[in-house]
């Protein structure tokens, strides 16, 4: 008989390579450690980890001026900027709450996230693309809100005549368990939620990457991030992994791929950190063949940009993993190079601290070894809780994390993620994971973007229907691309139809996440049509 799907990782403390397990006593240990060191860079912007340290002191003064202490939520909403770290890091130093707000919010969303989040004291950045915030903020009333400042404004000037040591002393009664952050999920399916997590979360995903990443003193990070740092695993990946290694962060405001391939050439960057989307848009950027990216070292080499003609050399991210915002990103993983065959074509082993289990969704049994189900997790890095919603109403009675992802456990231990629980597809009795229908579909020359749903059918419950966003300039042939799969899948995983689709027909998160419901009737809709016709 199969034994019960359940498996831990080794004990947290046991984890080698863990520091400080707050986000002051972390940067601290840093800046002490790489002070002459660049840390961040942006234009003409170029700041050691003293600077940064000082910088940090001057934001957690002010803050200190104003009556931030320990849980006051104080809101960030800025492109990616040296500012950005600072204020987080600044914030956090004075005992309050980081309040991460994402630069393509639309008025409501942001008037959303502020009033979901009790925002008290806002820094902003003025101006992002298509957004002018100070004109958005000055049509939202919202009853928390007692102070906002932009970048432009003498923020850091109202903590001139506070006492150093005071300043310090917040940093230093600053515990482990305290509340750190908020970032906000990606909303694909509803409206976003916030997720309230603890300095130790943030701090042991800080000095895990580093570590899951393989950097070393002889090998540091120079890192670009594509997307902004409100994204949890940004934090994670490309300002904790970074840090931890004494590396440096090269920042683009906003992400724009020829922009982008310039300024990897120029700083030299080895470490670019990107979503499937955006290493295709490096691909077509009309500048791809004339820039030297010959210091790429840590690019995934089944990404576009390890393809590139300077690019030499062989490594592999820890790509194998799982992870959820509500336990501040990877949860299991492998580390980088993890040959194929430990991995298995899992999503990673439990990391030090974590328990998985596997339940039936509907009763909340946990299942035997193999058996499909949801995944639940807990562990120590473990969300404090959603904003506004009683813990008990989040977390079972064991203290696991119900995900409302499916997969299951093999004997080793190794998760296996096949996909959100409401997006398997049933058609005609047989469980078909989107995701493994749209990796074989992204391998495909010329797709840009793939998502595969389940559309409501008469015999069959429902059919599998495959939306593909072609790159520019690409013409797909659908028949063609369905004969690619046939090759590729089993019959009853290929889909029925497959629909092409034009960038601006598909609603994407802020994340670049596609909307499932809104696609599953965009899908059902069209097809209505072509019957029709």
């Amino acid at each position: 008989m199969m034994g019960a799907a359940i498996a831990s990782g080794a004990a947290l403390a046991s984890e080698p390579g863990l520091g400080a397990l707050t986000l002051p006593g972390l940067l601290r240990e840093v800046c002490t450690r790489f002070g002459p060191r660049e840390a961040l860079v942006q234009g003409s912007a170029r700041w050691t980890y003293s600077d940064l340290w000082e910088r940090s002191v001057e934001v957690a003064a002010a803050c200190r001026a104003l009556g931030v202490g320990k849980s006051t939520r104080v809101g960030v909403l800025m492109t990616n900027r040296p500012e950005w770290v600072s204020s987080v890091f600044g914030i956090t130093m004075a005992g309050g709450v980081a309040v991460t707000l994402s630069t393509f919010s639309t008025p409501s969303e942001l008037e959303y996230l502020l009033a979901k989040s009790g925002v008290s004291v806002l820094l902003y950045e003025r101006f992002a693309p298509k957004r002018d915030f100070a004109e958005i903020l000055s049509g939202i009333s919202l009853p928390y809100l007692r102070h906002r400042f932009s970048v432009d404004d003498d923020f850091v000037g109202l903590g001139s005549r506070e006492d150093p040591s005071a300043v310090q002393a917040m940093a230093d009664a600053v515990e482990p368990s305290d509340p750190a952050v908020v970032f906000f999920s990606s909303g694909s399916t509803s409206k976003p939620k916030g997720v309230l997590s603890a300095h130790r979360a943030v701090s042991i995903q800080s000095w895990r990457f580093s570590r899951m990443y393989g950097f070393t003193p002889d090998d540091l990070p120079r890192c670009w991030p594509a997307n902004g740092l409100f994204w949890s695993g940004n934090f994670g990946m490309a300002i904790g992994a970074t840090f931890a290694a004494g590396g440096a962060i090269v920042l683009q405001r906003t992400f724009a791929a020829a922009e982008a391939l310039e300024l990897m050439q120029a700083e030299k960057v080895n470490f670019p950190l990107a979503w499937p989307h955006q290493w295709a848009q490096l691909a077509g950027a009309p500048n791809w063949d004339s820039v030297d990216l010959s210091a790429l070292r840590f690019v995934d080499a089944r990404t576009a940009l390890a393809a590139h003609p300077t690019v030499s050399g062989t490594w592999y991210e820890p790509s194998h993993a799982y992870g959820n915002t509500e336990t501040f990103t990877l949860s299991a993983c492998y580390p980088a190079n993890t040959p194929a065959e430990v991995a298995g074509g899992s999503s990673g082993e439990p990391l030090p601290g974590n328990t998985f289990k596997i339940v039936d969704a509907l009763s909340g049994e946990v299942l035997p070894r193999g058996a499909p189900g949801e995944i639940c997790v807990k562990g120590p890095t473990l969300m404090l809780g959603y904003l506004g919603t009683p813990l008990d109403e989040t977390l079972d009675p064991d203290g696991y994390f119900h995900t409302g992802d499916g997969g299951h456990l093999d004997d080793g231990g190794r998760v296996f993620w096949t996909g959100r629980l409401t997006d398997i597809i049933k058609t005609g009795g047989a469980n078909v994971s989107p995701l493994e229908v749209d990796e074989a579909l992204v391998s495909y020359p010329g797709v840009k973007v793939a998502q595969t749903v389940g559309v409501p059918h008469d015999t069959l419950g429902e059919v599998v229907v495959a939306c593909v966003v072609p790159h520019d300039g690409s013409s797909l042939d659908s028949e063609k691309v369905l004969a690619y799969l046939r090759e590729h899948l089993a019959a009853y995983k290929v889909p029925r139809h497959l629909l092409l689709f034009r960038s601006d027909e598909i609603a994407l998160t802020g994340s670049a996440k596609i909307k499932s419901a809104d696609l599953r009737a965009l899908a059902a809709q069209r097809l209505d049509t072509s019957r029709d016709h």
